[in-house]
């Protein structure tokens, strides 16, 4: 019987309200974009610029009150659906977040702290005021991150596809990135060379680490940790984020988990949804095992002014690494010499590099408790074709480059470094010339055969689905095999008892082309630019541009506007992928039903 009443109460309440629904939700909607509008622009200034007393109370006064808002909002929200029940189940995330708030106010109230004055808190727990200031602009920005996620659930009705959807991301995030840059708090000499910031920010959202200012006396802690944010948004780039936060709720159409499917390379829309959540937790997992590694295994030699400063600078080198973007806190990188012997921090790097550059979908496969316990269950099934094409030529990649660096260079850049220095350092540069851009060694002094061989290596660069770019492992893979196939005089290309069907093999000559095609045109365009520097050295920096590493000859800072903008188009063409640009830039025919008769060609 009492369920009955509360039905009919809830009927009632229904009808009441039915006809002013949609004007009291549109209203929600107006306000929710006009504060988020006006809060984003509170913190932006409040970290952006030099503060007076009066702009930090406004900042802080427009936070607070829409720590209000958004409560009442999910309140009235939650009122005016019809089964507040299964509303709360579909924004659990959004339900636990204005839970917390409101036990935060209720807490408030409790001890009668003053709302709108946070150094209260200070009477309280010393210290605690710049952490109470943190905790309401970070709920805001979950809360914004929610809206993002549910407005890209509607992105599918634009006909911008996959391709366009990712091109478009990389864009805005680099834009975004370079206005952040540029404000006056984000580097000691108070402003940044607009050309400059927009150079920062496209390596650091295209993961490569190519810099023309110094990362570490150029920028302040502010500054580095928006590169260090952009890195992580680059690496995984925003769609996964949003896509993430998505799959928390039921509302998403079938063409937009199509979309995500196509994205990430899933072998079915219901799994797509399975790994964009590994792709997410792993990155994040592999990000805090690798931050504890390398914060135990810094050297005595270099200095930390205290717990939180060599936090941050772990935390930084573990993402820069995992995403396979070559950034450093040193103004040498890991050649300074506090760290130049530090061999466990090395071995961390390459670790998280080789891991970050495998590519999600092997990671998923492997190290997904869902494909364990399927093979498990199953242990005839082994692990995808892609998967151990994947690891194998990344291995053998790994293996030759070592060698050949150990051999080139033994008594030239490793001379000093004795046996295991020099052991460490051609492995170490073996994995990160791939995709990562880290440096132990000098690379001015490198000598040309060893040059080219890094050349080759960057531009096979890591696996698809991955932080890295370059054409790809299973690219250069398909290409050897198919080479062979043809000189063998074989029908059919087979991999691991797989046959590859010829759309994949005509797909990755597709890469192939366009990316030399690019490089190229972009090196030919550097001759012009910078007419007295060698020619070796401007295609080490234009394939190290292309694909995403980040090293250099140490030619980078003194590079002609001209030429950082070769390079910054090519860092983004390289991270998007040509193809995927391409097929963003291009309308895609209709296969006829007919075919023209066979011509002889004579090739070779």
């Amino acid at each position: 019987m009492p369920r009955i009443y509360i039905n009919k109460i809830r009927e009632f309440l229904n009808i009441q309200i039915y006809y002013s629904k949609p004007a009291v939700l549109l209203i929600l909607k107006i306000l929710t974009a006009l504060i988020a509008f006006i809060v984003l622009s509170g913190i932006i200034y409040f970290y952006g610029f030099p503060q007076t007393e009066l702009s930090s109370q406004i900042c802080l006064l427009s936070i607070k009150i829409s720590f209000i808002f958004y409560i009442f909002r999910y309140l009235i929200r939650l009122a005016y659906d019809f089964n507040p029940l299964q509303y709360i189940r579909r924004t659990r995330i959004e339900a636990l977040v204005t839970l917390i708030m409101v036990v935060c106010g209720l807490i408030m109230i409790i001890f009668e702290v003053p709302f709108f004055d946070h150094t209260a808190f200070n009477d309280l727990f010393p210290y605690s005021g710049s952490f109470v200031i943190l905790l309401f602009q970070s709920y805001f920005i979950i809360l914004f991150l929610i809206d993002i996620a549910k407005a890209a659930q509607r992105i599918s009705v634009f006909r911008i596809g996959p391709a366009g959807m990712l091109s478009l991301s990389f864009i805005i995030l680099i834009l975004l990135g370079a206005g952040l840059l540029m404000l006056p708090e984000m580097t000691h000499l108070g402003s940044i060379y607009w050309l400059n910031a927009l150079f920062t920010s496209c390596s650091a959202s295209c993961v490569t680490g190519l810099t023309v200012v110094d990362t570490a006396s150029v920028f302040t802690t502010k500054g580095k940790v928006i590169i260090m944010l952009l890195i992580q948004l680059g690496g995984l780039n925003m769609i996964t984020f949003a896509a993430y936060f998505a799959t928390f709720y039921r509302t998403a159409g079938i063409k937009y988990q199509s979309m995500m499917q196509s994205m990430f390379s899933a072998e079915n829309i219901s799994e797509s949804k399975h790994v964009l959540r590994s792709i997410v937790l792993f990155s994040l997992i592999m990000e805090l095992i690798g931050t504890i590694f390398i914060f135990v295994q810094w050297p005595d030699s270099v200095y930390f002014e205290n717990v939180f400063h060599k936090i941050f600078y772990s935390a930084f080198h573990t993402i820069s690494a995992f995403n396979n973007a070559g950034f450093s806190l040193f103004t040498n990188g890991l050649y300074e010499s506090v760290i130049q012997q530090a061999f466990g921090v090395h071995i961390t790097i390459a670790i998280l590099i080789f891991f970050g550059g495998i590519g999600f979908t092997v990671m998923s496969d492997v190290f997904s408790p869902r494909m364990i316990r399927e093979r498990m269950r199953k242990p005839w099934k082994k692990l995808r074709v892609h998967t151990r094409l994947a690891l194998l030529t990344s291995l053998l990649l790994i293996v030759f480059g070592a060698v050949m660096f150990y051999v080139l260079e033994r008594n030239n850049a490793l001379s000093g470094s004795g046996a295991t220095g020099a052991v460490v350092a051609s492995f170490f540069q073996s994995v990160t010339c791939r995709t990562a851009g880290f440096n132990t060694v000098d690379f001015t002094i490198l000598g040309q055969p060893v040059l080219l061989i890094m050349m080759l290596l960057m531009f096979i660069g890591a696996s698809p689905v991955s932080t890295g770019g370059g054409i790809k492992t299973t690219t250069f893979a398909m290409l050897v095999k198919s080479s062979l196939a043809t000189i063998r005089g074989k029908k059919h290309i087979e991999i691991f008892k797989r046959n590859i069907p010829f759309d994949v093999v005509d797909r990755a000559y597709s890469v192939l082309f366009f990316s030399l095609t690019i490089v190229g045109i972009s090196v030919f365009a550097l001759t012009i630019t910078e007419p007295k520097i060698r020619f070796i050295q401007l295609l080490f920096e234009e394939i190290s541009a292309f694909a995403t590493v980040g090293l250099t000859t140490g030619i980078t800072p003194y590079l002609s506007d001209g030429s950082k903008i070769i390079l910054i188009v090519s860092m983004f063409i390289g991270r998007v992928g040509p193809l995927t640009l391409i097929l963003s830039l291009v309308t895609r025919t209709r296969v006829a039903n007919y075919k023209y008769p066979d011509a002889g060609v004579i090739i070779g």
